[in-house]
């Protein structure tokens, strides 16, 4: 089969389109004709060699995939060939098929079309487990987003809303008006505000029940000083560096502080598969109602993955950009 694959770790002028052996289902899996994938910041990190992939998972890079049921292993009893499935993936999205154990593929429903469901998985399934796994939002309680304009971001703004949570957000002026529409109620402007301040503003000095943090240790002092008692932090990756000072441990300790890293990709299949099951019961009605909606920026031919690339590392998108397998 067809795959983009990359030549050495390096930039986007190393993703190059190859042949790679077809995958054979194991006896719970399925094969997916793949229309359509979408980038995420790990598939960057990857290219450049700084985020291996899990131990067993596709070297391809590509986490999230929709398509058409193609073959299936033995003991698969879910899903029959023809049937339009979307879901995650440890790897091997970027690639005309993929496997999928049977319960982590998810029905894709009928009024989304393949690029819309492909804009789902990664970004909801992070933030449904950030929420209401790991940070246990409850309802009507304050909620501090950051990229509020990113994948996960806008995912993250749309759950808490079933909450009915107070969402503030971070992020550019000019992605400001996306967050709002979504059901931010502050948007803040990160390149010229302190976000502390305003938090705390808006809150009243009370501040936030959850942070949803990408930046890390830049950002730890001021998110700390933002959480209420008995509040949580949560954060997702490191954007702006992995190192933080001049922490007052003290704060952190009197208002007993909940603060925990989390990633998905190195989950057990376990624990993905429970995650996966807890989401499509919550979820897939609210997509199929319109209640929820992917943010889709763009949507490109694979044959753009090297601008797509690009694109992402500029920091140019809103939302997910979508690669359609032709």
């Amino acid at each position: 089969m067809k795959a983009i694959l990359v030549s050495a770790p390096g930039g986007p002028e190393n993703l190059t389109f190859g042949n790679y052996p077809d995958p054979s289902p194991a006896p719970y899996e399925i094969v997916v004709k793949v229309a359509a994938t979408a980038l995420n910041r790990a598939d960057t990190l990857q290219r450049q060699g700084k985020y291996p992939p899990p131990a067993g998972a596709s070297p391809v890079l590509g986490l999230e995939m929709s398509g058409e049921v193609v073959a299936k292993g033995n003991k698969v009893t879910k899903w029959q060939a023809g049937n339009r499935v979307f879901g995650l993936l440890s790897g091997g999205g970027y690639a005309e098929y993929a496997v999928i154990h049977e319960d982590m593929a998810m029905p894709i429903p009928e009024n989304l079309s393949y690029a819309e469901a492909t804009a789902i998985p990664e970004v909801f399934l992070t933030a449904y487990q950030a929420i209401f796994w790991l940070g246990k939002l409850k309802k009507n309680e304050t909620i501090l987003i950051h990229a509020g304009a990113s994948g996960v971001g806008t995912a993250a703004i749309q759950l808490a809303k079933q909450l009915d949570a107070k969402i503030i957000v971070t992020a550019s002026a000019k992605k400001h008006a996306i967050c709002t529409e979504l059901g931010a109620a502050l948007a803040i402007d990160y390149q010229k505000d302190d976000f502390k301040e305003k938090v705390l503003e808006f809150t009243a000095n009370r501040g936030v029940n959850l942070i949803i943090d990408f930046i890390g240790g830049p950002y730890l002092e001021k998110n700390i000083n933002c959480l209420q008692t008995d509040a949580a932090l949560i954060i997702l990756a490191t954007l702006g560096g992995g190192k933080a000072e001049h922490i007052h441990m003290r704060k952190w300790l009197m208002k007993r502080l909940n603060i925990m890293g989390s990633t998905l990709r190195s989950r057990s299949l376990e624990y993905q598969i429970a995650l996966t099951e807890a989401f499509s019961t919550f979820a897939l009605p609210l997509f199929q109602h319109q209640t929820l909606k992917p943010i889709i920026d763009s949507i490109l031919s694979w044959k753009d993955v090297r601008k797509a690339h690009r694109y992402m590392e500029n920091n140019g998108n809103t939302g997910k950009i979508i690669l359609m397998v032709d």
